[in-house]
Order: structure tokens, then C-alpha cells, then sequence
């Protein structure tokens, strides 16, 4: 393996005209995102919020229907208390599911986090498996697609929700394009029209031209410190899709009796909005990241998920780098290139929720945000970077270039 210094620089030249495009995509993003700021009269009078129980914060009330039109769904329910994306999930998923039920992922092992959630591992405490509600999978094909096949057949007496992860988490697999997403409803509707289809957002949001409760999807949920928070939400996560879902899930978070009407928003709506507003241009910078990573390694020789020139469906590089040292030294290189912390080195830990140690680089304004530029890997064979996202594709370029010459010290 040879290494070049000019590699990212050439790297990023070549990229130049699908920068282009990918800006071009964005500006359609962009307006439907204004058009929904227009029609709801957005005014800086919603910026104020309420203190207490939250009851009647224009502010929220009006982000939630700002953001359920954006992303083609009856209700959405923007708020500052949930945690996480995982929180945002086991809410929705809590909200529907009732002793009995059968909960179905159509796309093989859930994320990390959610596995102590369904009751695979851990100590069940307050799992769905301790409330006696059952988990199967489909796996995927070898080639990390969908097994259309069994999918077609899968759908038993007692499925209540099937769930489909769009990301491809810690998975060397691809990730679900939208029209996957659309074709996998019509498949679980096809069986039983009364199971809920629910899409594990996280990272997917803004990368193409529409969200899934657009095509079909009931529900689904995410993170406002990954994309639809544009760098600067502080916290939270929302989940959107059919107003009696949401509803559900609005009294898992709170209770019922009080559903969506509560949480109070700590005059924190102005960065709420302006993040959301700001997301699709900080999807496509982090976009342009990926492109750039996938190209840079791939020409030094290393495996990477997705290839440099195919389409984007999250904001997620996979980088197969065969050692611990390699993954170390990739994320040690974004550490020091970051804003925050950069005089920082990562060291493997143990982190809430995931079964492997992590080594990570965040070096971020917002503790845990993805949609600034990160990365992370489980410390196991084969040691894969997942690289996302980034405020401007030149930060990526410059941490790139520190990898690269880190690389040639360990050849």
C-alpha cells in the first residue's frame, strides 16, 4: 500500500461536480423546509416558552406541526426530554406495544442500544421482554439486503409492530434507500393492514427527498443531535408519523392524561428551530464527507460501506481498517482536528448500551452530536470507523489528511 499526501486533495477535486449536485438536492430540502416555516407563520413570538409543566408553549406546539409537514406525517412530537434517539424509539415502541404482542425487525439485529430495550442482553429490567412482549427477526441476505422473500411470508397473529432500522448502525451492510423502506410496507400492509410499520430514523434524515412516514411508514423516530438538529439543537429527539401513534408515544414519555401537552422547552425554542431550519444544509455538508472518506480509503485500499460513488441513504462511512491501532489512530486524528477537546487522545471504554468497548472521537459543541463531525467503532473484528457527520466537508478533508500521515507510521 502506497501513500500519497496528495490523496485527499485529489480526492476532493474529484468530488467536486457531485458536490454540486448534492447542493442542488439541497435546495429542494430547503424549500420545503421554508414553505413549512411560511404556512405555520413562524415569528420570533415563538421563541418564548413556559416554564413548570409546559402547558400551552406555542413555541413547541408550532415546531411539532412545523416538523410533521417537512416530513409528510399526520402529528410529530418534538421534544427536549428525550435523551436520545434510543429514548425516542423505546418511547414509541412502549407507547404501542402491550403484553403478547409481537415485535418484528425485518432487517435483522437491532443497534446496540436497543438490544438491553427488547431484552436480548442485560438484566431485563424494564425491558419488553420483562412486559411479555416477544422479539423475532428476519435475518438479512449475505449480502446485507433484505430477505424479500421471507419478509413477503413473515407476518404472524401476534406481529403488532414491525420495526426497520434504516441505518446500518454497526453493521457492514448497506443502508436502506427509501424505496427499500416503501417496498418493505407494502409487503408487512400486504399481510395485515393493522401492524404498525415503525423506521428507526437516526441518521437518515434530509439525506434523500423524502423521510419514510412519506411512503408509508406509521411512525418513526430520531435524534435532534443527529440531523434534523443542524449542530446546534442541544438536546432531544422526535418522533413523527399517525396523530394516534404519536399520541401513544407522547403518554409513554410523560403519562396519560397529559400526552403531547406537556414539557416544558427552557427558552430553547429559537435553537430548535433554527437547527431544523439549518439541517438540511448540514446533511449535505456531512454528505459530502462521506464521499470524501469513502474515496480517500478506498484508494489506499481499504474496504469501505458505501463505495465513494454510490448514492447516499445516511450520513454513515464505514471504514474497514483490520486493527485496533488503525481505528484508533483514525479517530485520534478527527479528536485533534475537532473544535472541542482537541488536545484530547480516545481511549476504548465502556459506554451505557453497547455489548463491545468504544473507541471515539467526538469533538463536539453538543455532547453526543453526530451531525457534527465524529466517529466511532466497536473495539472487535474488524474493526470498522463509522465516520458521520460534519458542519463543512473541509473540516473532514483536514482530519483526513492528519489520518492519513498517522497511517503511514503504522504500515
Amino acid at each position: 500500500m502506497s501513500y500519497d499526501e496528495t490523496v485527499v486533495d485529489r480526492a476532493a477535486r474529484s468530488l467536486q461536480p457531485r458536490f454540486a449536485e448534492i447542493d442542488r438536492k439541497t435546495k429542494d430540502k430547503l424549500r420545503r423546509v421554508l414553505a413549512a416555516f411560511r404556512h405555520h407563520r413562524v415569528g420570533d413570538r415563538h421563541f418564548a416558552s413556559v416554564s413548570g409543566y409546559g402547558h400551552d408553549d406555542l413555541g413547541r406546539e408550532t415546531l411539532d406541526r412545523v416538523v410533521a409537514q417537512v416530513f409528510g406525517a399526520e402529528a410529530a412530537l418534538v421534544r427536549l426530554q428525550f435523551v436520545s434517539g434510543t429514548h425516542a424509539i423505546a418511547c414509541a415502541l412502549y407507547g404501542i406495544l402491550r403484553p403478547g404482542d409481537e415485535l418484528l425487525s425485518v432487517v435483522g439485529a437491532p443497534y446496540d442500544t436497543l438490544e438491553e430495550a427488547i431484552g436480548l442482553r442485560g438484566t431485563g429490567c424494564g425491558s419488553l421482554a420483562e412486559w411479555g412482549i416477544s422479539y423475532r427477526q428476519i435475518e438479512l441476505l449475505p449480502d446485507g439486503t433484505p430477505d424479500w422473500e421471507a419478509i413477503a411470508t413473515a407476518i404472524a397473529p401476534n406481529t403488532r409492530v414491525v420495526t426497520i432500522q434504516r441505518s446500518c448502525g454497526y453493521s457492514w451492510r448497506p443502508s436502506l434507500a427509501i424505496d427499500e423502506i416503501e417496498r418493505l410496507v407494502k409487503l408487512v400492509k400486504a399481510q395485515n393492514p393493522d401492524v404498525v410499520c415503525f423506521v428507526d430514523n437516526c441518521y437518515g434524515e434530509f439525506v434523500e427527498d423524502c423521510e419514510p412516514t412519506a411512503v408509508g411508514a406509521d411512525l418513526m423516530a430520531g435524534s435532534l443531535i443527529k440531523n434534523p438538529g443542524g449542530t446546534i439543537a442541544p438536546a432531544g429527539g422526535y418522533i413523527a408519523g399517525r396523530a394516534d401513534l404519536v399520541e401513544r408515544a407522547a403518554c409513554r414519555l410523560t403519562a396519560p392524561g397529559i400526552g403531547s401537552a406537556g414539557g416544558a422547552t427552557f427558552d430553547l425554542n429559537r435553537l430548535l428551530f433554527q437547527g431544523f431550519f439549518l439541517a438540511p444544509q448540514m446533511v449535505a455538508e456531512a454528505i459530502k464527507g462521506t464521499h470524501l472518506v469513502a474515496m480517500v480509503f478506498a484508494e489506499l485500499g481499504y474496504p469501505v460501506q458505501p463505495a465513494p460513488d454510490a448514492e447516499r441513504r445516511d450520513v454513515i462511512q464505514a471504514v474497514k481498517l483490520g486493527s485496533p491501532e488503525k481505528l484508533e489512530a483514525l479517530c485520534t486524528a478527527i479528536q485533534h482536528h475537532s473544535p472541542i477537546g482537541s488536545y484530547l487522545d480516545p481511549v476504548p471504554g465502556e459506554m451505557p448500551g453497547y455489548e463491545s468497548q468504544l473507541v471515539m472521537a467526538g469533538g463536539t459543541f453538543i455532547d453526543g452530536s453526530t451531525s457534527e463531525f465524529s466517529a466511532d467503532g466497536p473495539l472487535r473484528e474488524p474493526y470498522v470507523a463509522f465516520c458521520q457527520g460534519g458542519a463543512h466537508w473541509t473540516q473532514v478533508a483536514i482530519a483526513l489528511e492528519a489520518a492519513v500521515e498517522a497511517f503511514r507510521h503504522l504500515d
